[in-house]
């Protein structure tokens, strides 16, 4: 018996928002001056550094726990159980559910209890509850109900990352671009003839890197607004993660005591595409060895950055095939790995 992934499921909105929308936009730098540049050269400016040509944004009638309602049904129906069945329900998001046309992140009750309640389940025993853990909280939410399993006190888990992350944008930032909404999820159980966790690894930096991503005010001084949007410090952001991050992918890769030629691709937060691609590189230098063609599947030049979904709803459509030129087999071994608010970092060495 091995804990295992045993369904996956993933909903992607259909609103598609392309950079040229932002054509319009009255971009100002941190202290509310004008860029020097127009719109057209800043915006090819941010496809060339983060891969991002376009994104998706929900639909104006759902919340983050509509979109983790979504893709928990399909996760559900894919692993074929009972949902009566599930021990645990785990949550992972930022901000809530926050109502289109609103700032205010609402989590009362939790969204894992929504999702529950959606979902129509009956059996209370099933525990429903939220984790904030930044853009690694599914990662962390799968480390968790690995951890419950094992223990023995659950058999089955059902893991959501869900975001809705272009309601709480400032629209005078110019990183406002780089957010998007989306929903994944995951049925982790114990089961004979599956997949198993190998490995995971997860670590918090909280000194200087506390507040690298934070809430702050708009950065057009004119508003005389107290609302408050996502935020952050992007070039210190890059520096820790291509520091932080293949360390940690190369400590878990240790635990599982898996030859790094047996890894046949790995499952990243999508954040920005050069910084993906330098975390990657400097993984494979711990091993004297260059990226190979091909390991790492890329969603952000359509889907954007969805925090929390971005990993499962990747996962998803690379298992299900709808990824072109990628593909996983039973007995592959792929990494997950991630990075964000907090300062955290996590990493999965998972067989399929």
């Amino acid at each position: 018996m091995s804990i295992a992934i045993t369904g996956t499921g993933s909903y992607i909105p259909s609103l598609t928002i392309k950079n040229s929308d932002f054509n319009n936009h009255n971009f100002l730098n941190l202290d509310g001056s004008p860029f020097n540049h127009k719109n057209d050269v800043i915006i090819e400016k941010f496809k060339a550094i983060t891969g991002i040509e376009e994104r998706k944004y929900a639909d104006k009638k759902y919340t983050a726990s509509n979109l983790a309602y979504f893709a928990a049904e399909k996760a559900i129906a894919d692993a074929q159980i009972d949902k009566e069945t599930l021990d645990y329900i785990i949550v992972a998001h930022n901000f809530g559910d926050i109502s289109y046309g609103h700032k205010q992140g609402d989590t009362l009750p939790s969204l894992a209890t929504r999702v529950k309640h959606q979902l129509q389940i009956k059996n209370p025993k099933c525990v429903a509850y939220d984790l904030l853990f930044g853009c690694p909280g599914w990662l962390e939410g799968m480390i968790q109900a690995n951890a419950f399993i094992k223990s023995g006190i659950a058999n089955k888990c059902l893991v959501i990352g869900a975001e809705t992350l272009s309601r709480i944008v400032d629209d005078f930032d110019r990183d406002s671009m780089i957010y998007s909404d989306g929903a994944g999820a995951t049925i982790v159980e114990k089961k004979e003839n599956s997949g198993e966790i190998l490995a995971h690894e997860s670590a918090t930096f909280a000194i200087d890197e506390a507040n690298y991503l934070f809430f702050g005010t708009s950065y057009n001084k004119n508003l005389n607004d107290p609302t408050k949007y996502i935020k952050m410090y992007g070039r210190k952001i890059y520096e820790f993660a291509v520091t932080h991050v293949p360390q940690a992918m190369a400590e878990c890769l240790a635990k599982s005591n898996t030859p790094i030629e047996k890894v046949k691709k790995v499952f990243i937060h999508q954040a920005n595409e050069k910084m993906d691609e330098a975390i990657l590189k400097r993984f494979y230098r711990v091993y004297d060895m260059q990226m190979p063609e091909g390991i790492m599947p890329m969603s952000i030049s359509k889907l954007g950055n969805s925090s929390v979904a971005t990993i499962p709803t990747l996962f998803d459509m690379v298992k299900s095939g709808k990824m072109e030129n990628h593909g996983i087999t039973k007995g592959d071994v792929v990494i997950f790995a991630s990075v964000g608010a907090g300062m955290n970092v996590n990493a999965m060495v998972y067989r399929i």
